[in-house]
């Protein structure tokens, strides 16, 4: 069985699991008493990098990294993340940290809260504001969700480095051809139940995208009501979300390998955050969204409330692939099936906020 690696970023504190031989071992928690909203595995190097965002209460936000796979951490002496003078804004929170592809090596990507993505050169040492963005026309009209007004998701083409789409709660889904010079709205099919117009070019409520593995053009949108599927590189999207107990949800992953192949973890409404049902269950599509399947062996079958956030589900890339989930009752599960059958990892943890895996040497 192959080797891998977990981190667990919670509200106080990160925590990291390695399997070895089939047998898990948990060290943490790291960063004690602060909160870690984003994690990163970066495996392009000789030597895997992990990026912890944390935030502390008295210290304030910063990004961390490790390149003995969490034994050890460090900081830079000045802050990796900080908007310029000129914006007028502070950095409140680092939500996203995403390595690009293996053709960018060196290339990382933040996105934060206010709502902005930063690109680094050094492995996420060190970031610089991507203004374009920042000064995109219809900024001024972009109005906070209810976690707040974050760049939280962010996707790059493997085929071309210039590439690049976010998700901003809740302004919707952007995208870049030009390496981040010119952004334009992407939302064409993503409704806004909540606005006066139901289809606007921009003001979507978006809480996750993902890349089908074998297709860089399919994404996966879970939506604030509505799952969405592009078949174009998020130029146009399409309802997927039948067969679902809920189109409400934050997370989603896809497989990393099976094409047409994604997860997602239902939640019974926007007034009632808890699982569809009141049953843990993560579905499965493995035809891009024509059908959805429950997968229940192994995760409890009494009534559950443990919501799960939008990045508190992930995959690892092992064959067969490792998905993860963590909630906010602070329990952690694994399937090293493809998601077939599932075991209790961890309890009792702090409020899980998001995980990250990934297979290790």
């Amino acid at each position: 069985m192959t080797d891998v690696l977990l981190t667990v970023g919670t509200r106080k504190g990160l925590f990291t699991g390695r399997r070895r031989g089939g047998v898990w071992e948990f060290d943490g928690p790291h960063f004690n008493a602060q909160a870690v909203y984003s994690l990163a595995i970066d495996t392009r190097g000789a030597v895997p990098r992990l990026l912890a965002g944390g935030d502390s209460a008295h210290w304030g936000p910063s990004v961390f990294h490790s390149d003995d796979l969490g034994a050890t951490w460090a900081e830079p002496k000045r802050p990796a993340v900080k908007f310029p003078e000129f914006t007028g804004a502070s950095l409140e929170r680092v939500w996203q940290l995403h390595p690009a592809g293996p053709e960018a090596p060196d290339v990382v990507y933040a996105g934060t809260e206010p709502a902005a993505l930063f690109r680094s050169e050094d492995r996420g040492e060190s970031f610089e504001l991507v203004r374009p963005l920042w000064e995109h026309p219809t900024r001024s009209q972009w109005v906070p969700g209810g976690g707040g007004e974050g760049l939280h998701t962010v996707v790059t083409d493997p085929r071309d480095t210039r590439a690049v789409t976010v998700a901003v709660s809740t302004a919707g889904v952007f995208r870049s051809l030009d390496g981040g010079a010119s952004w334009a709205a992407s939302n064409k099919g993503v409704s806004a139940v909540f606005l006066p117009d139901p289809d606007p070019e921009f003001g979507q409520c978006v809480h996750k995208i993902v890349q089908d593995a074998a297709d860089p053009d399919r994404l996966y949108l879970q939506n604030h009501w509505g799952v969405f599927r592009s078949d174009d590189a998020g130029a146009n999207w399409s309802d997927i979300g039948a067969g679902l107990p809920s189109t409400f949800g934050f997370a989603a992953a896809s497989h990393p390998h099976r094409a047409d192949t994604a997860y997602l973890f239902p939640i019974t409404a926007d007034s009632d955050r808890v699982p569809a049902g009141n049953k843990c269950r993560v579905y499965r599509t493995g035809d891009a969204g024509r059908s959805w399947e429950p997968l229940s062996a192994g995760l409890p079958q009494e009534p559950h409330y443990g919501t799960v956030l939008r990045d508190a589900l992930c995959t690892d890339d092992a064959d067969p692939a490792g998905v993860y989930f963590g909630n906010r009752n602070g329990e952690l599960f694994a399937s090293a099936d493809d998601g077939d059958s599932w075991q209790l990892l961890a309890s009792h943890l702090p409020d899980v906020l998001c995980v990250r895996a990934a297979a290790v040497g």
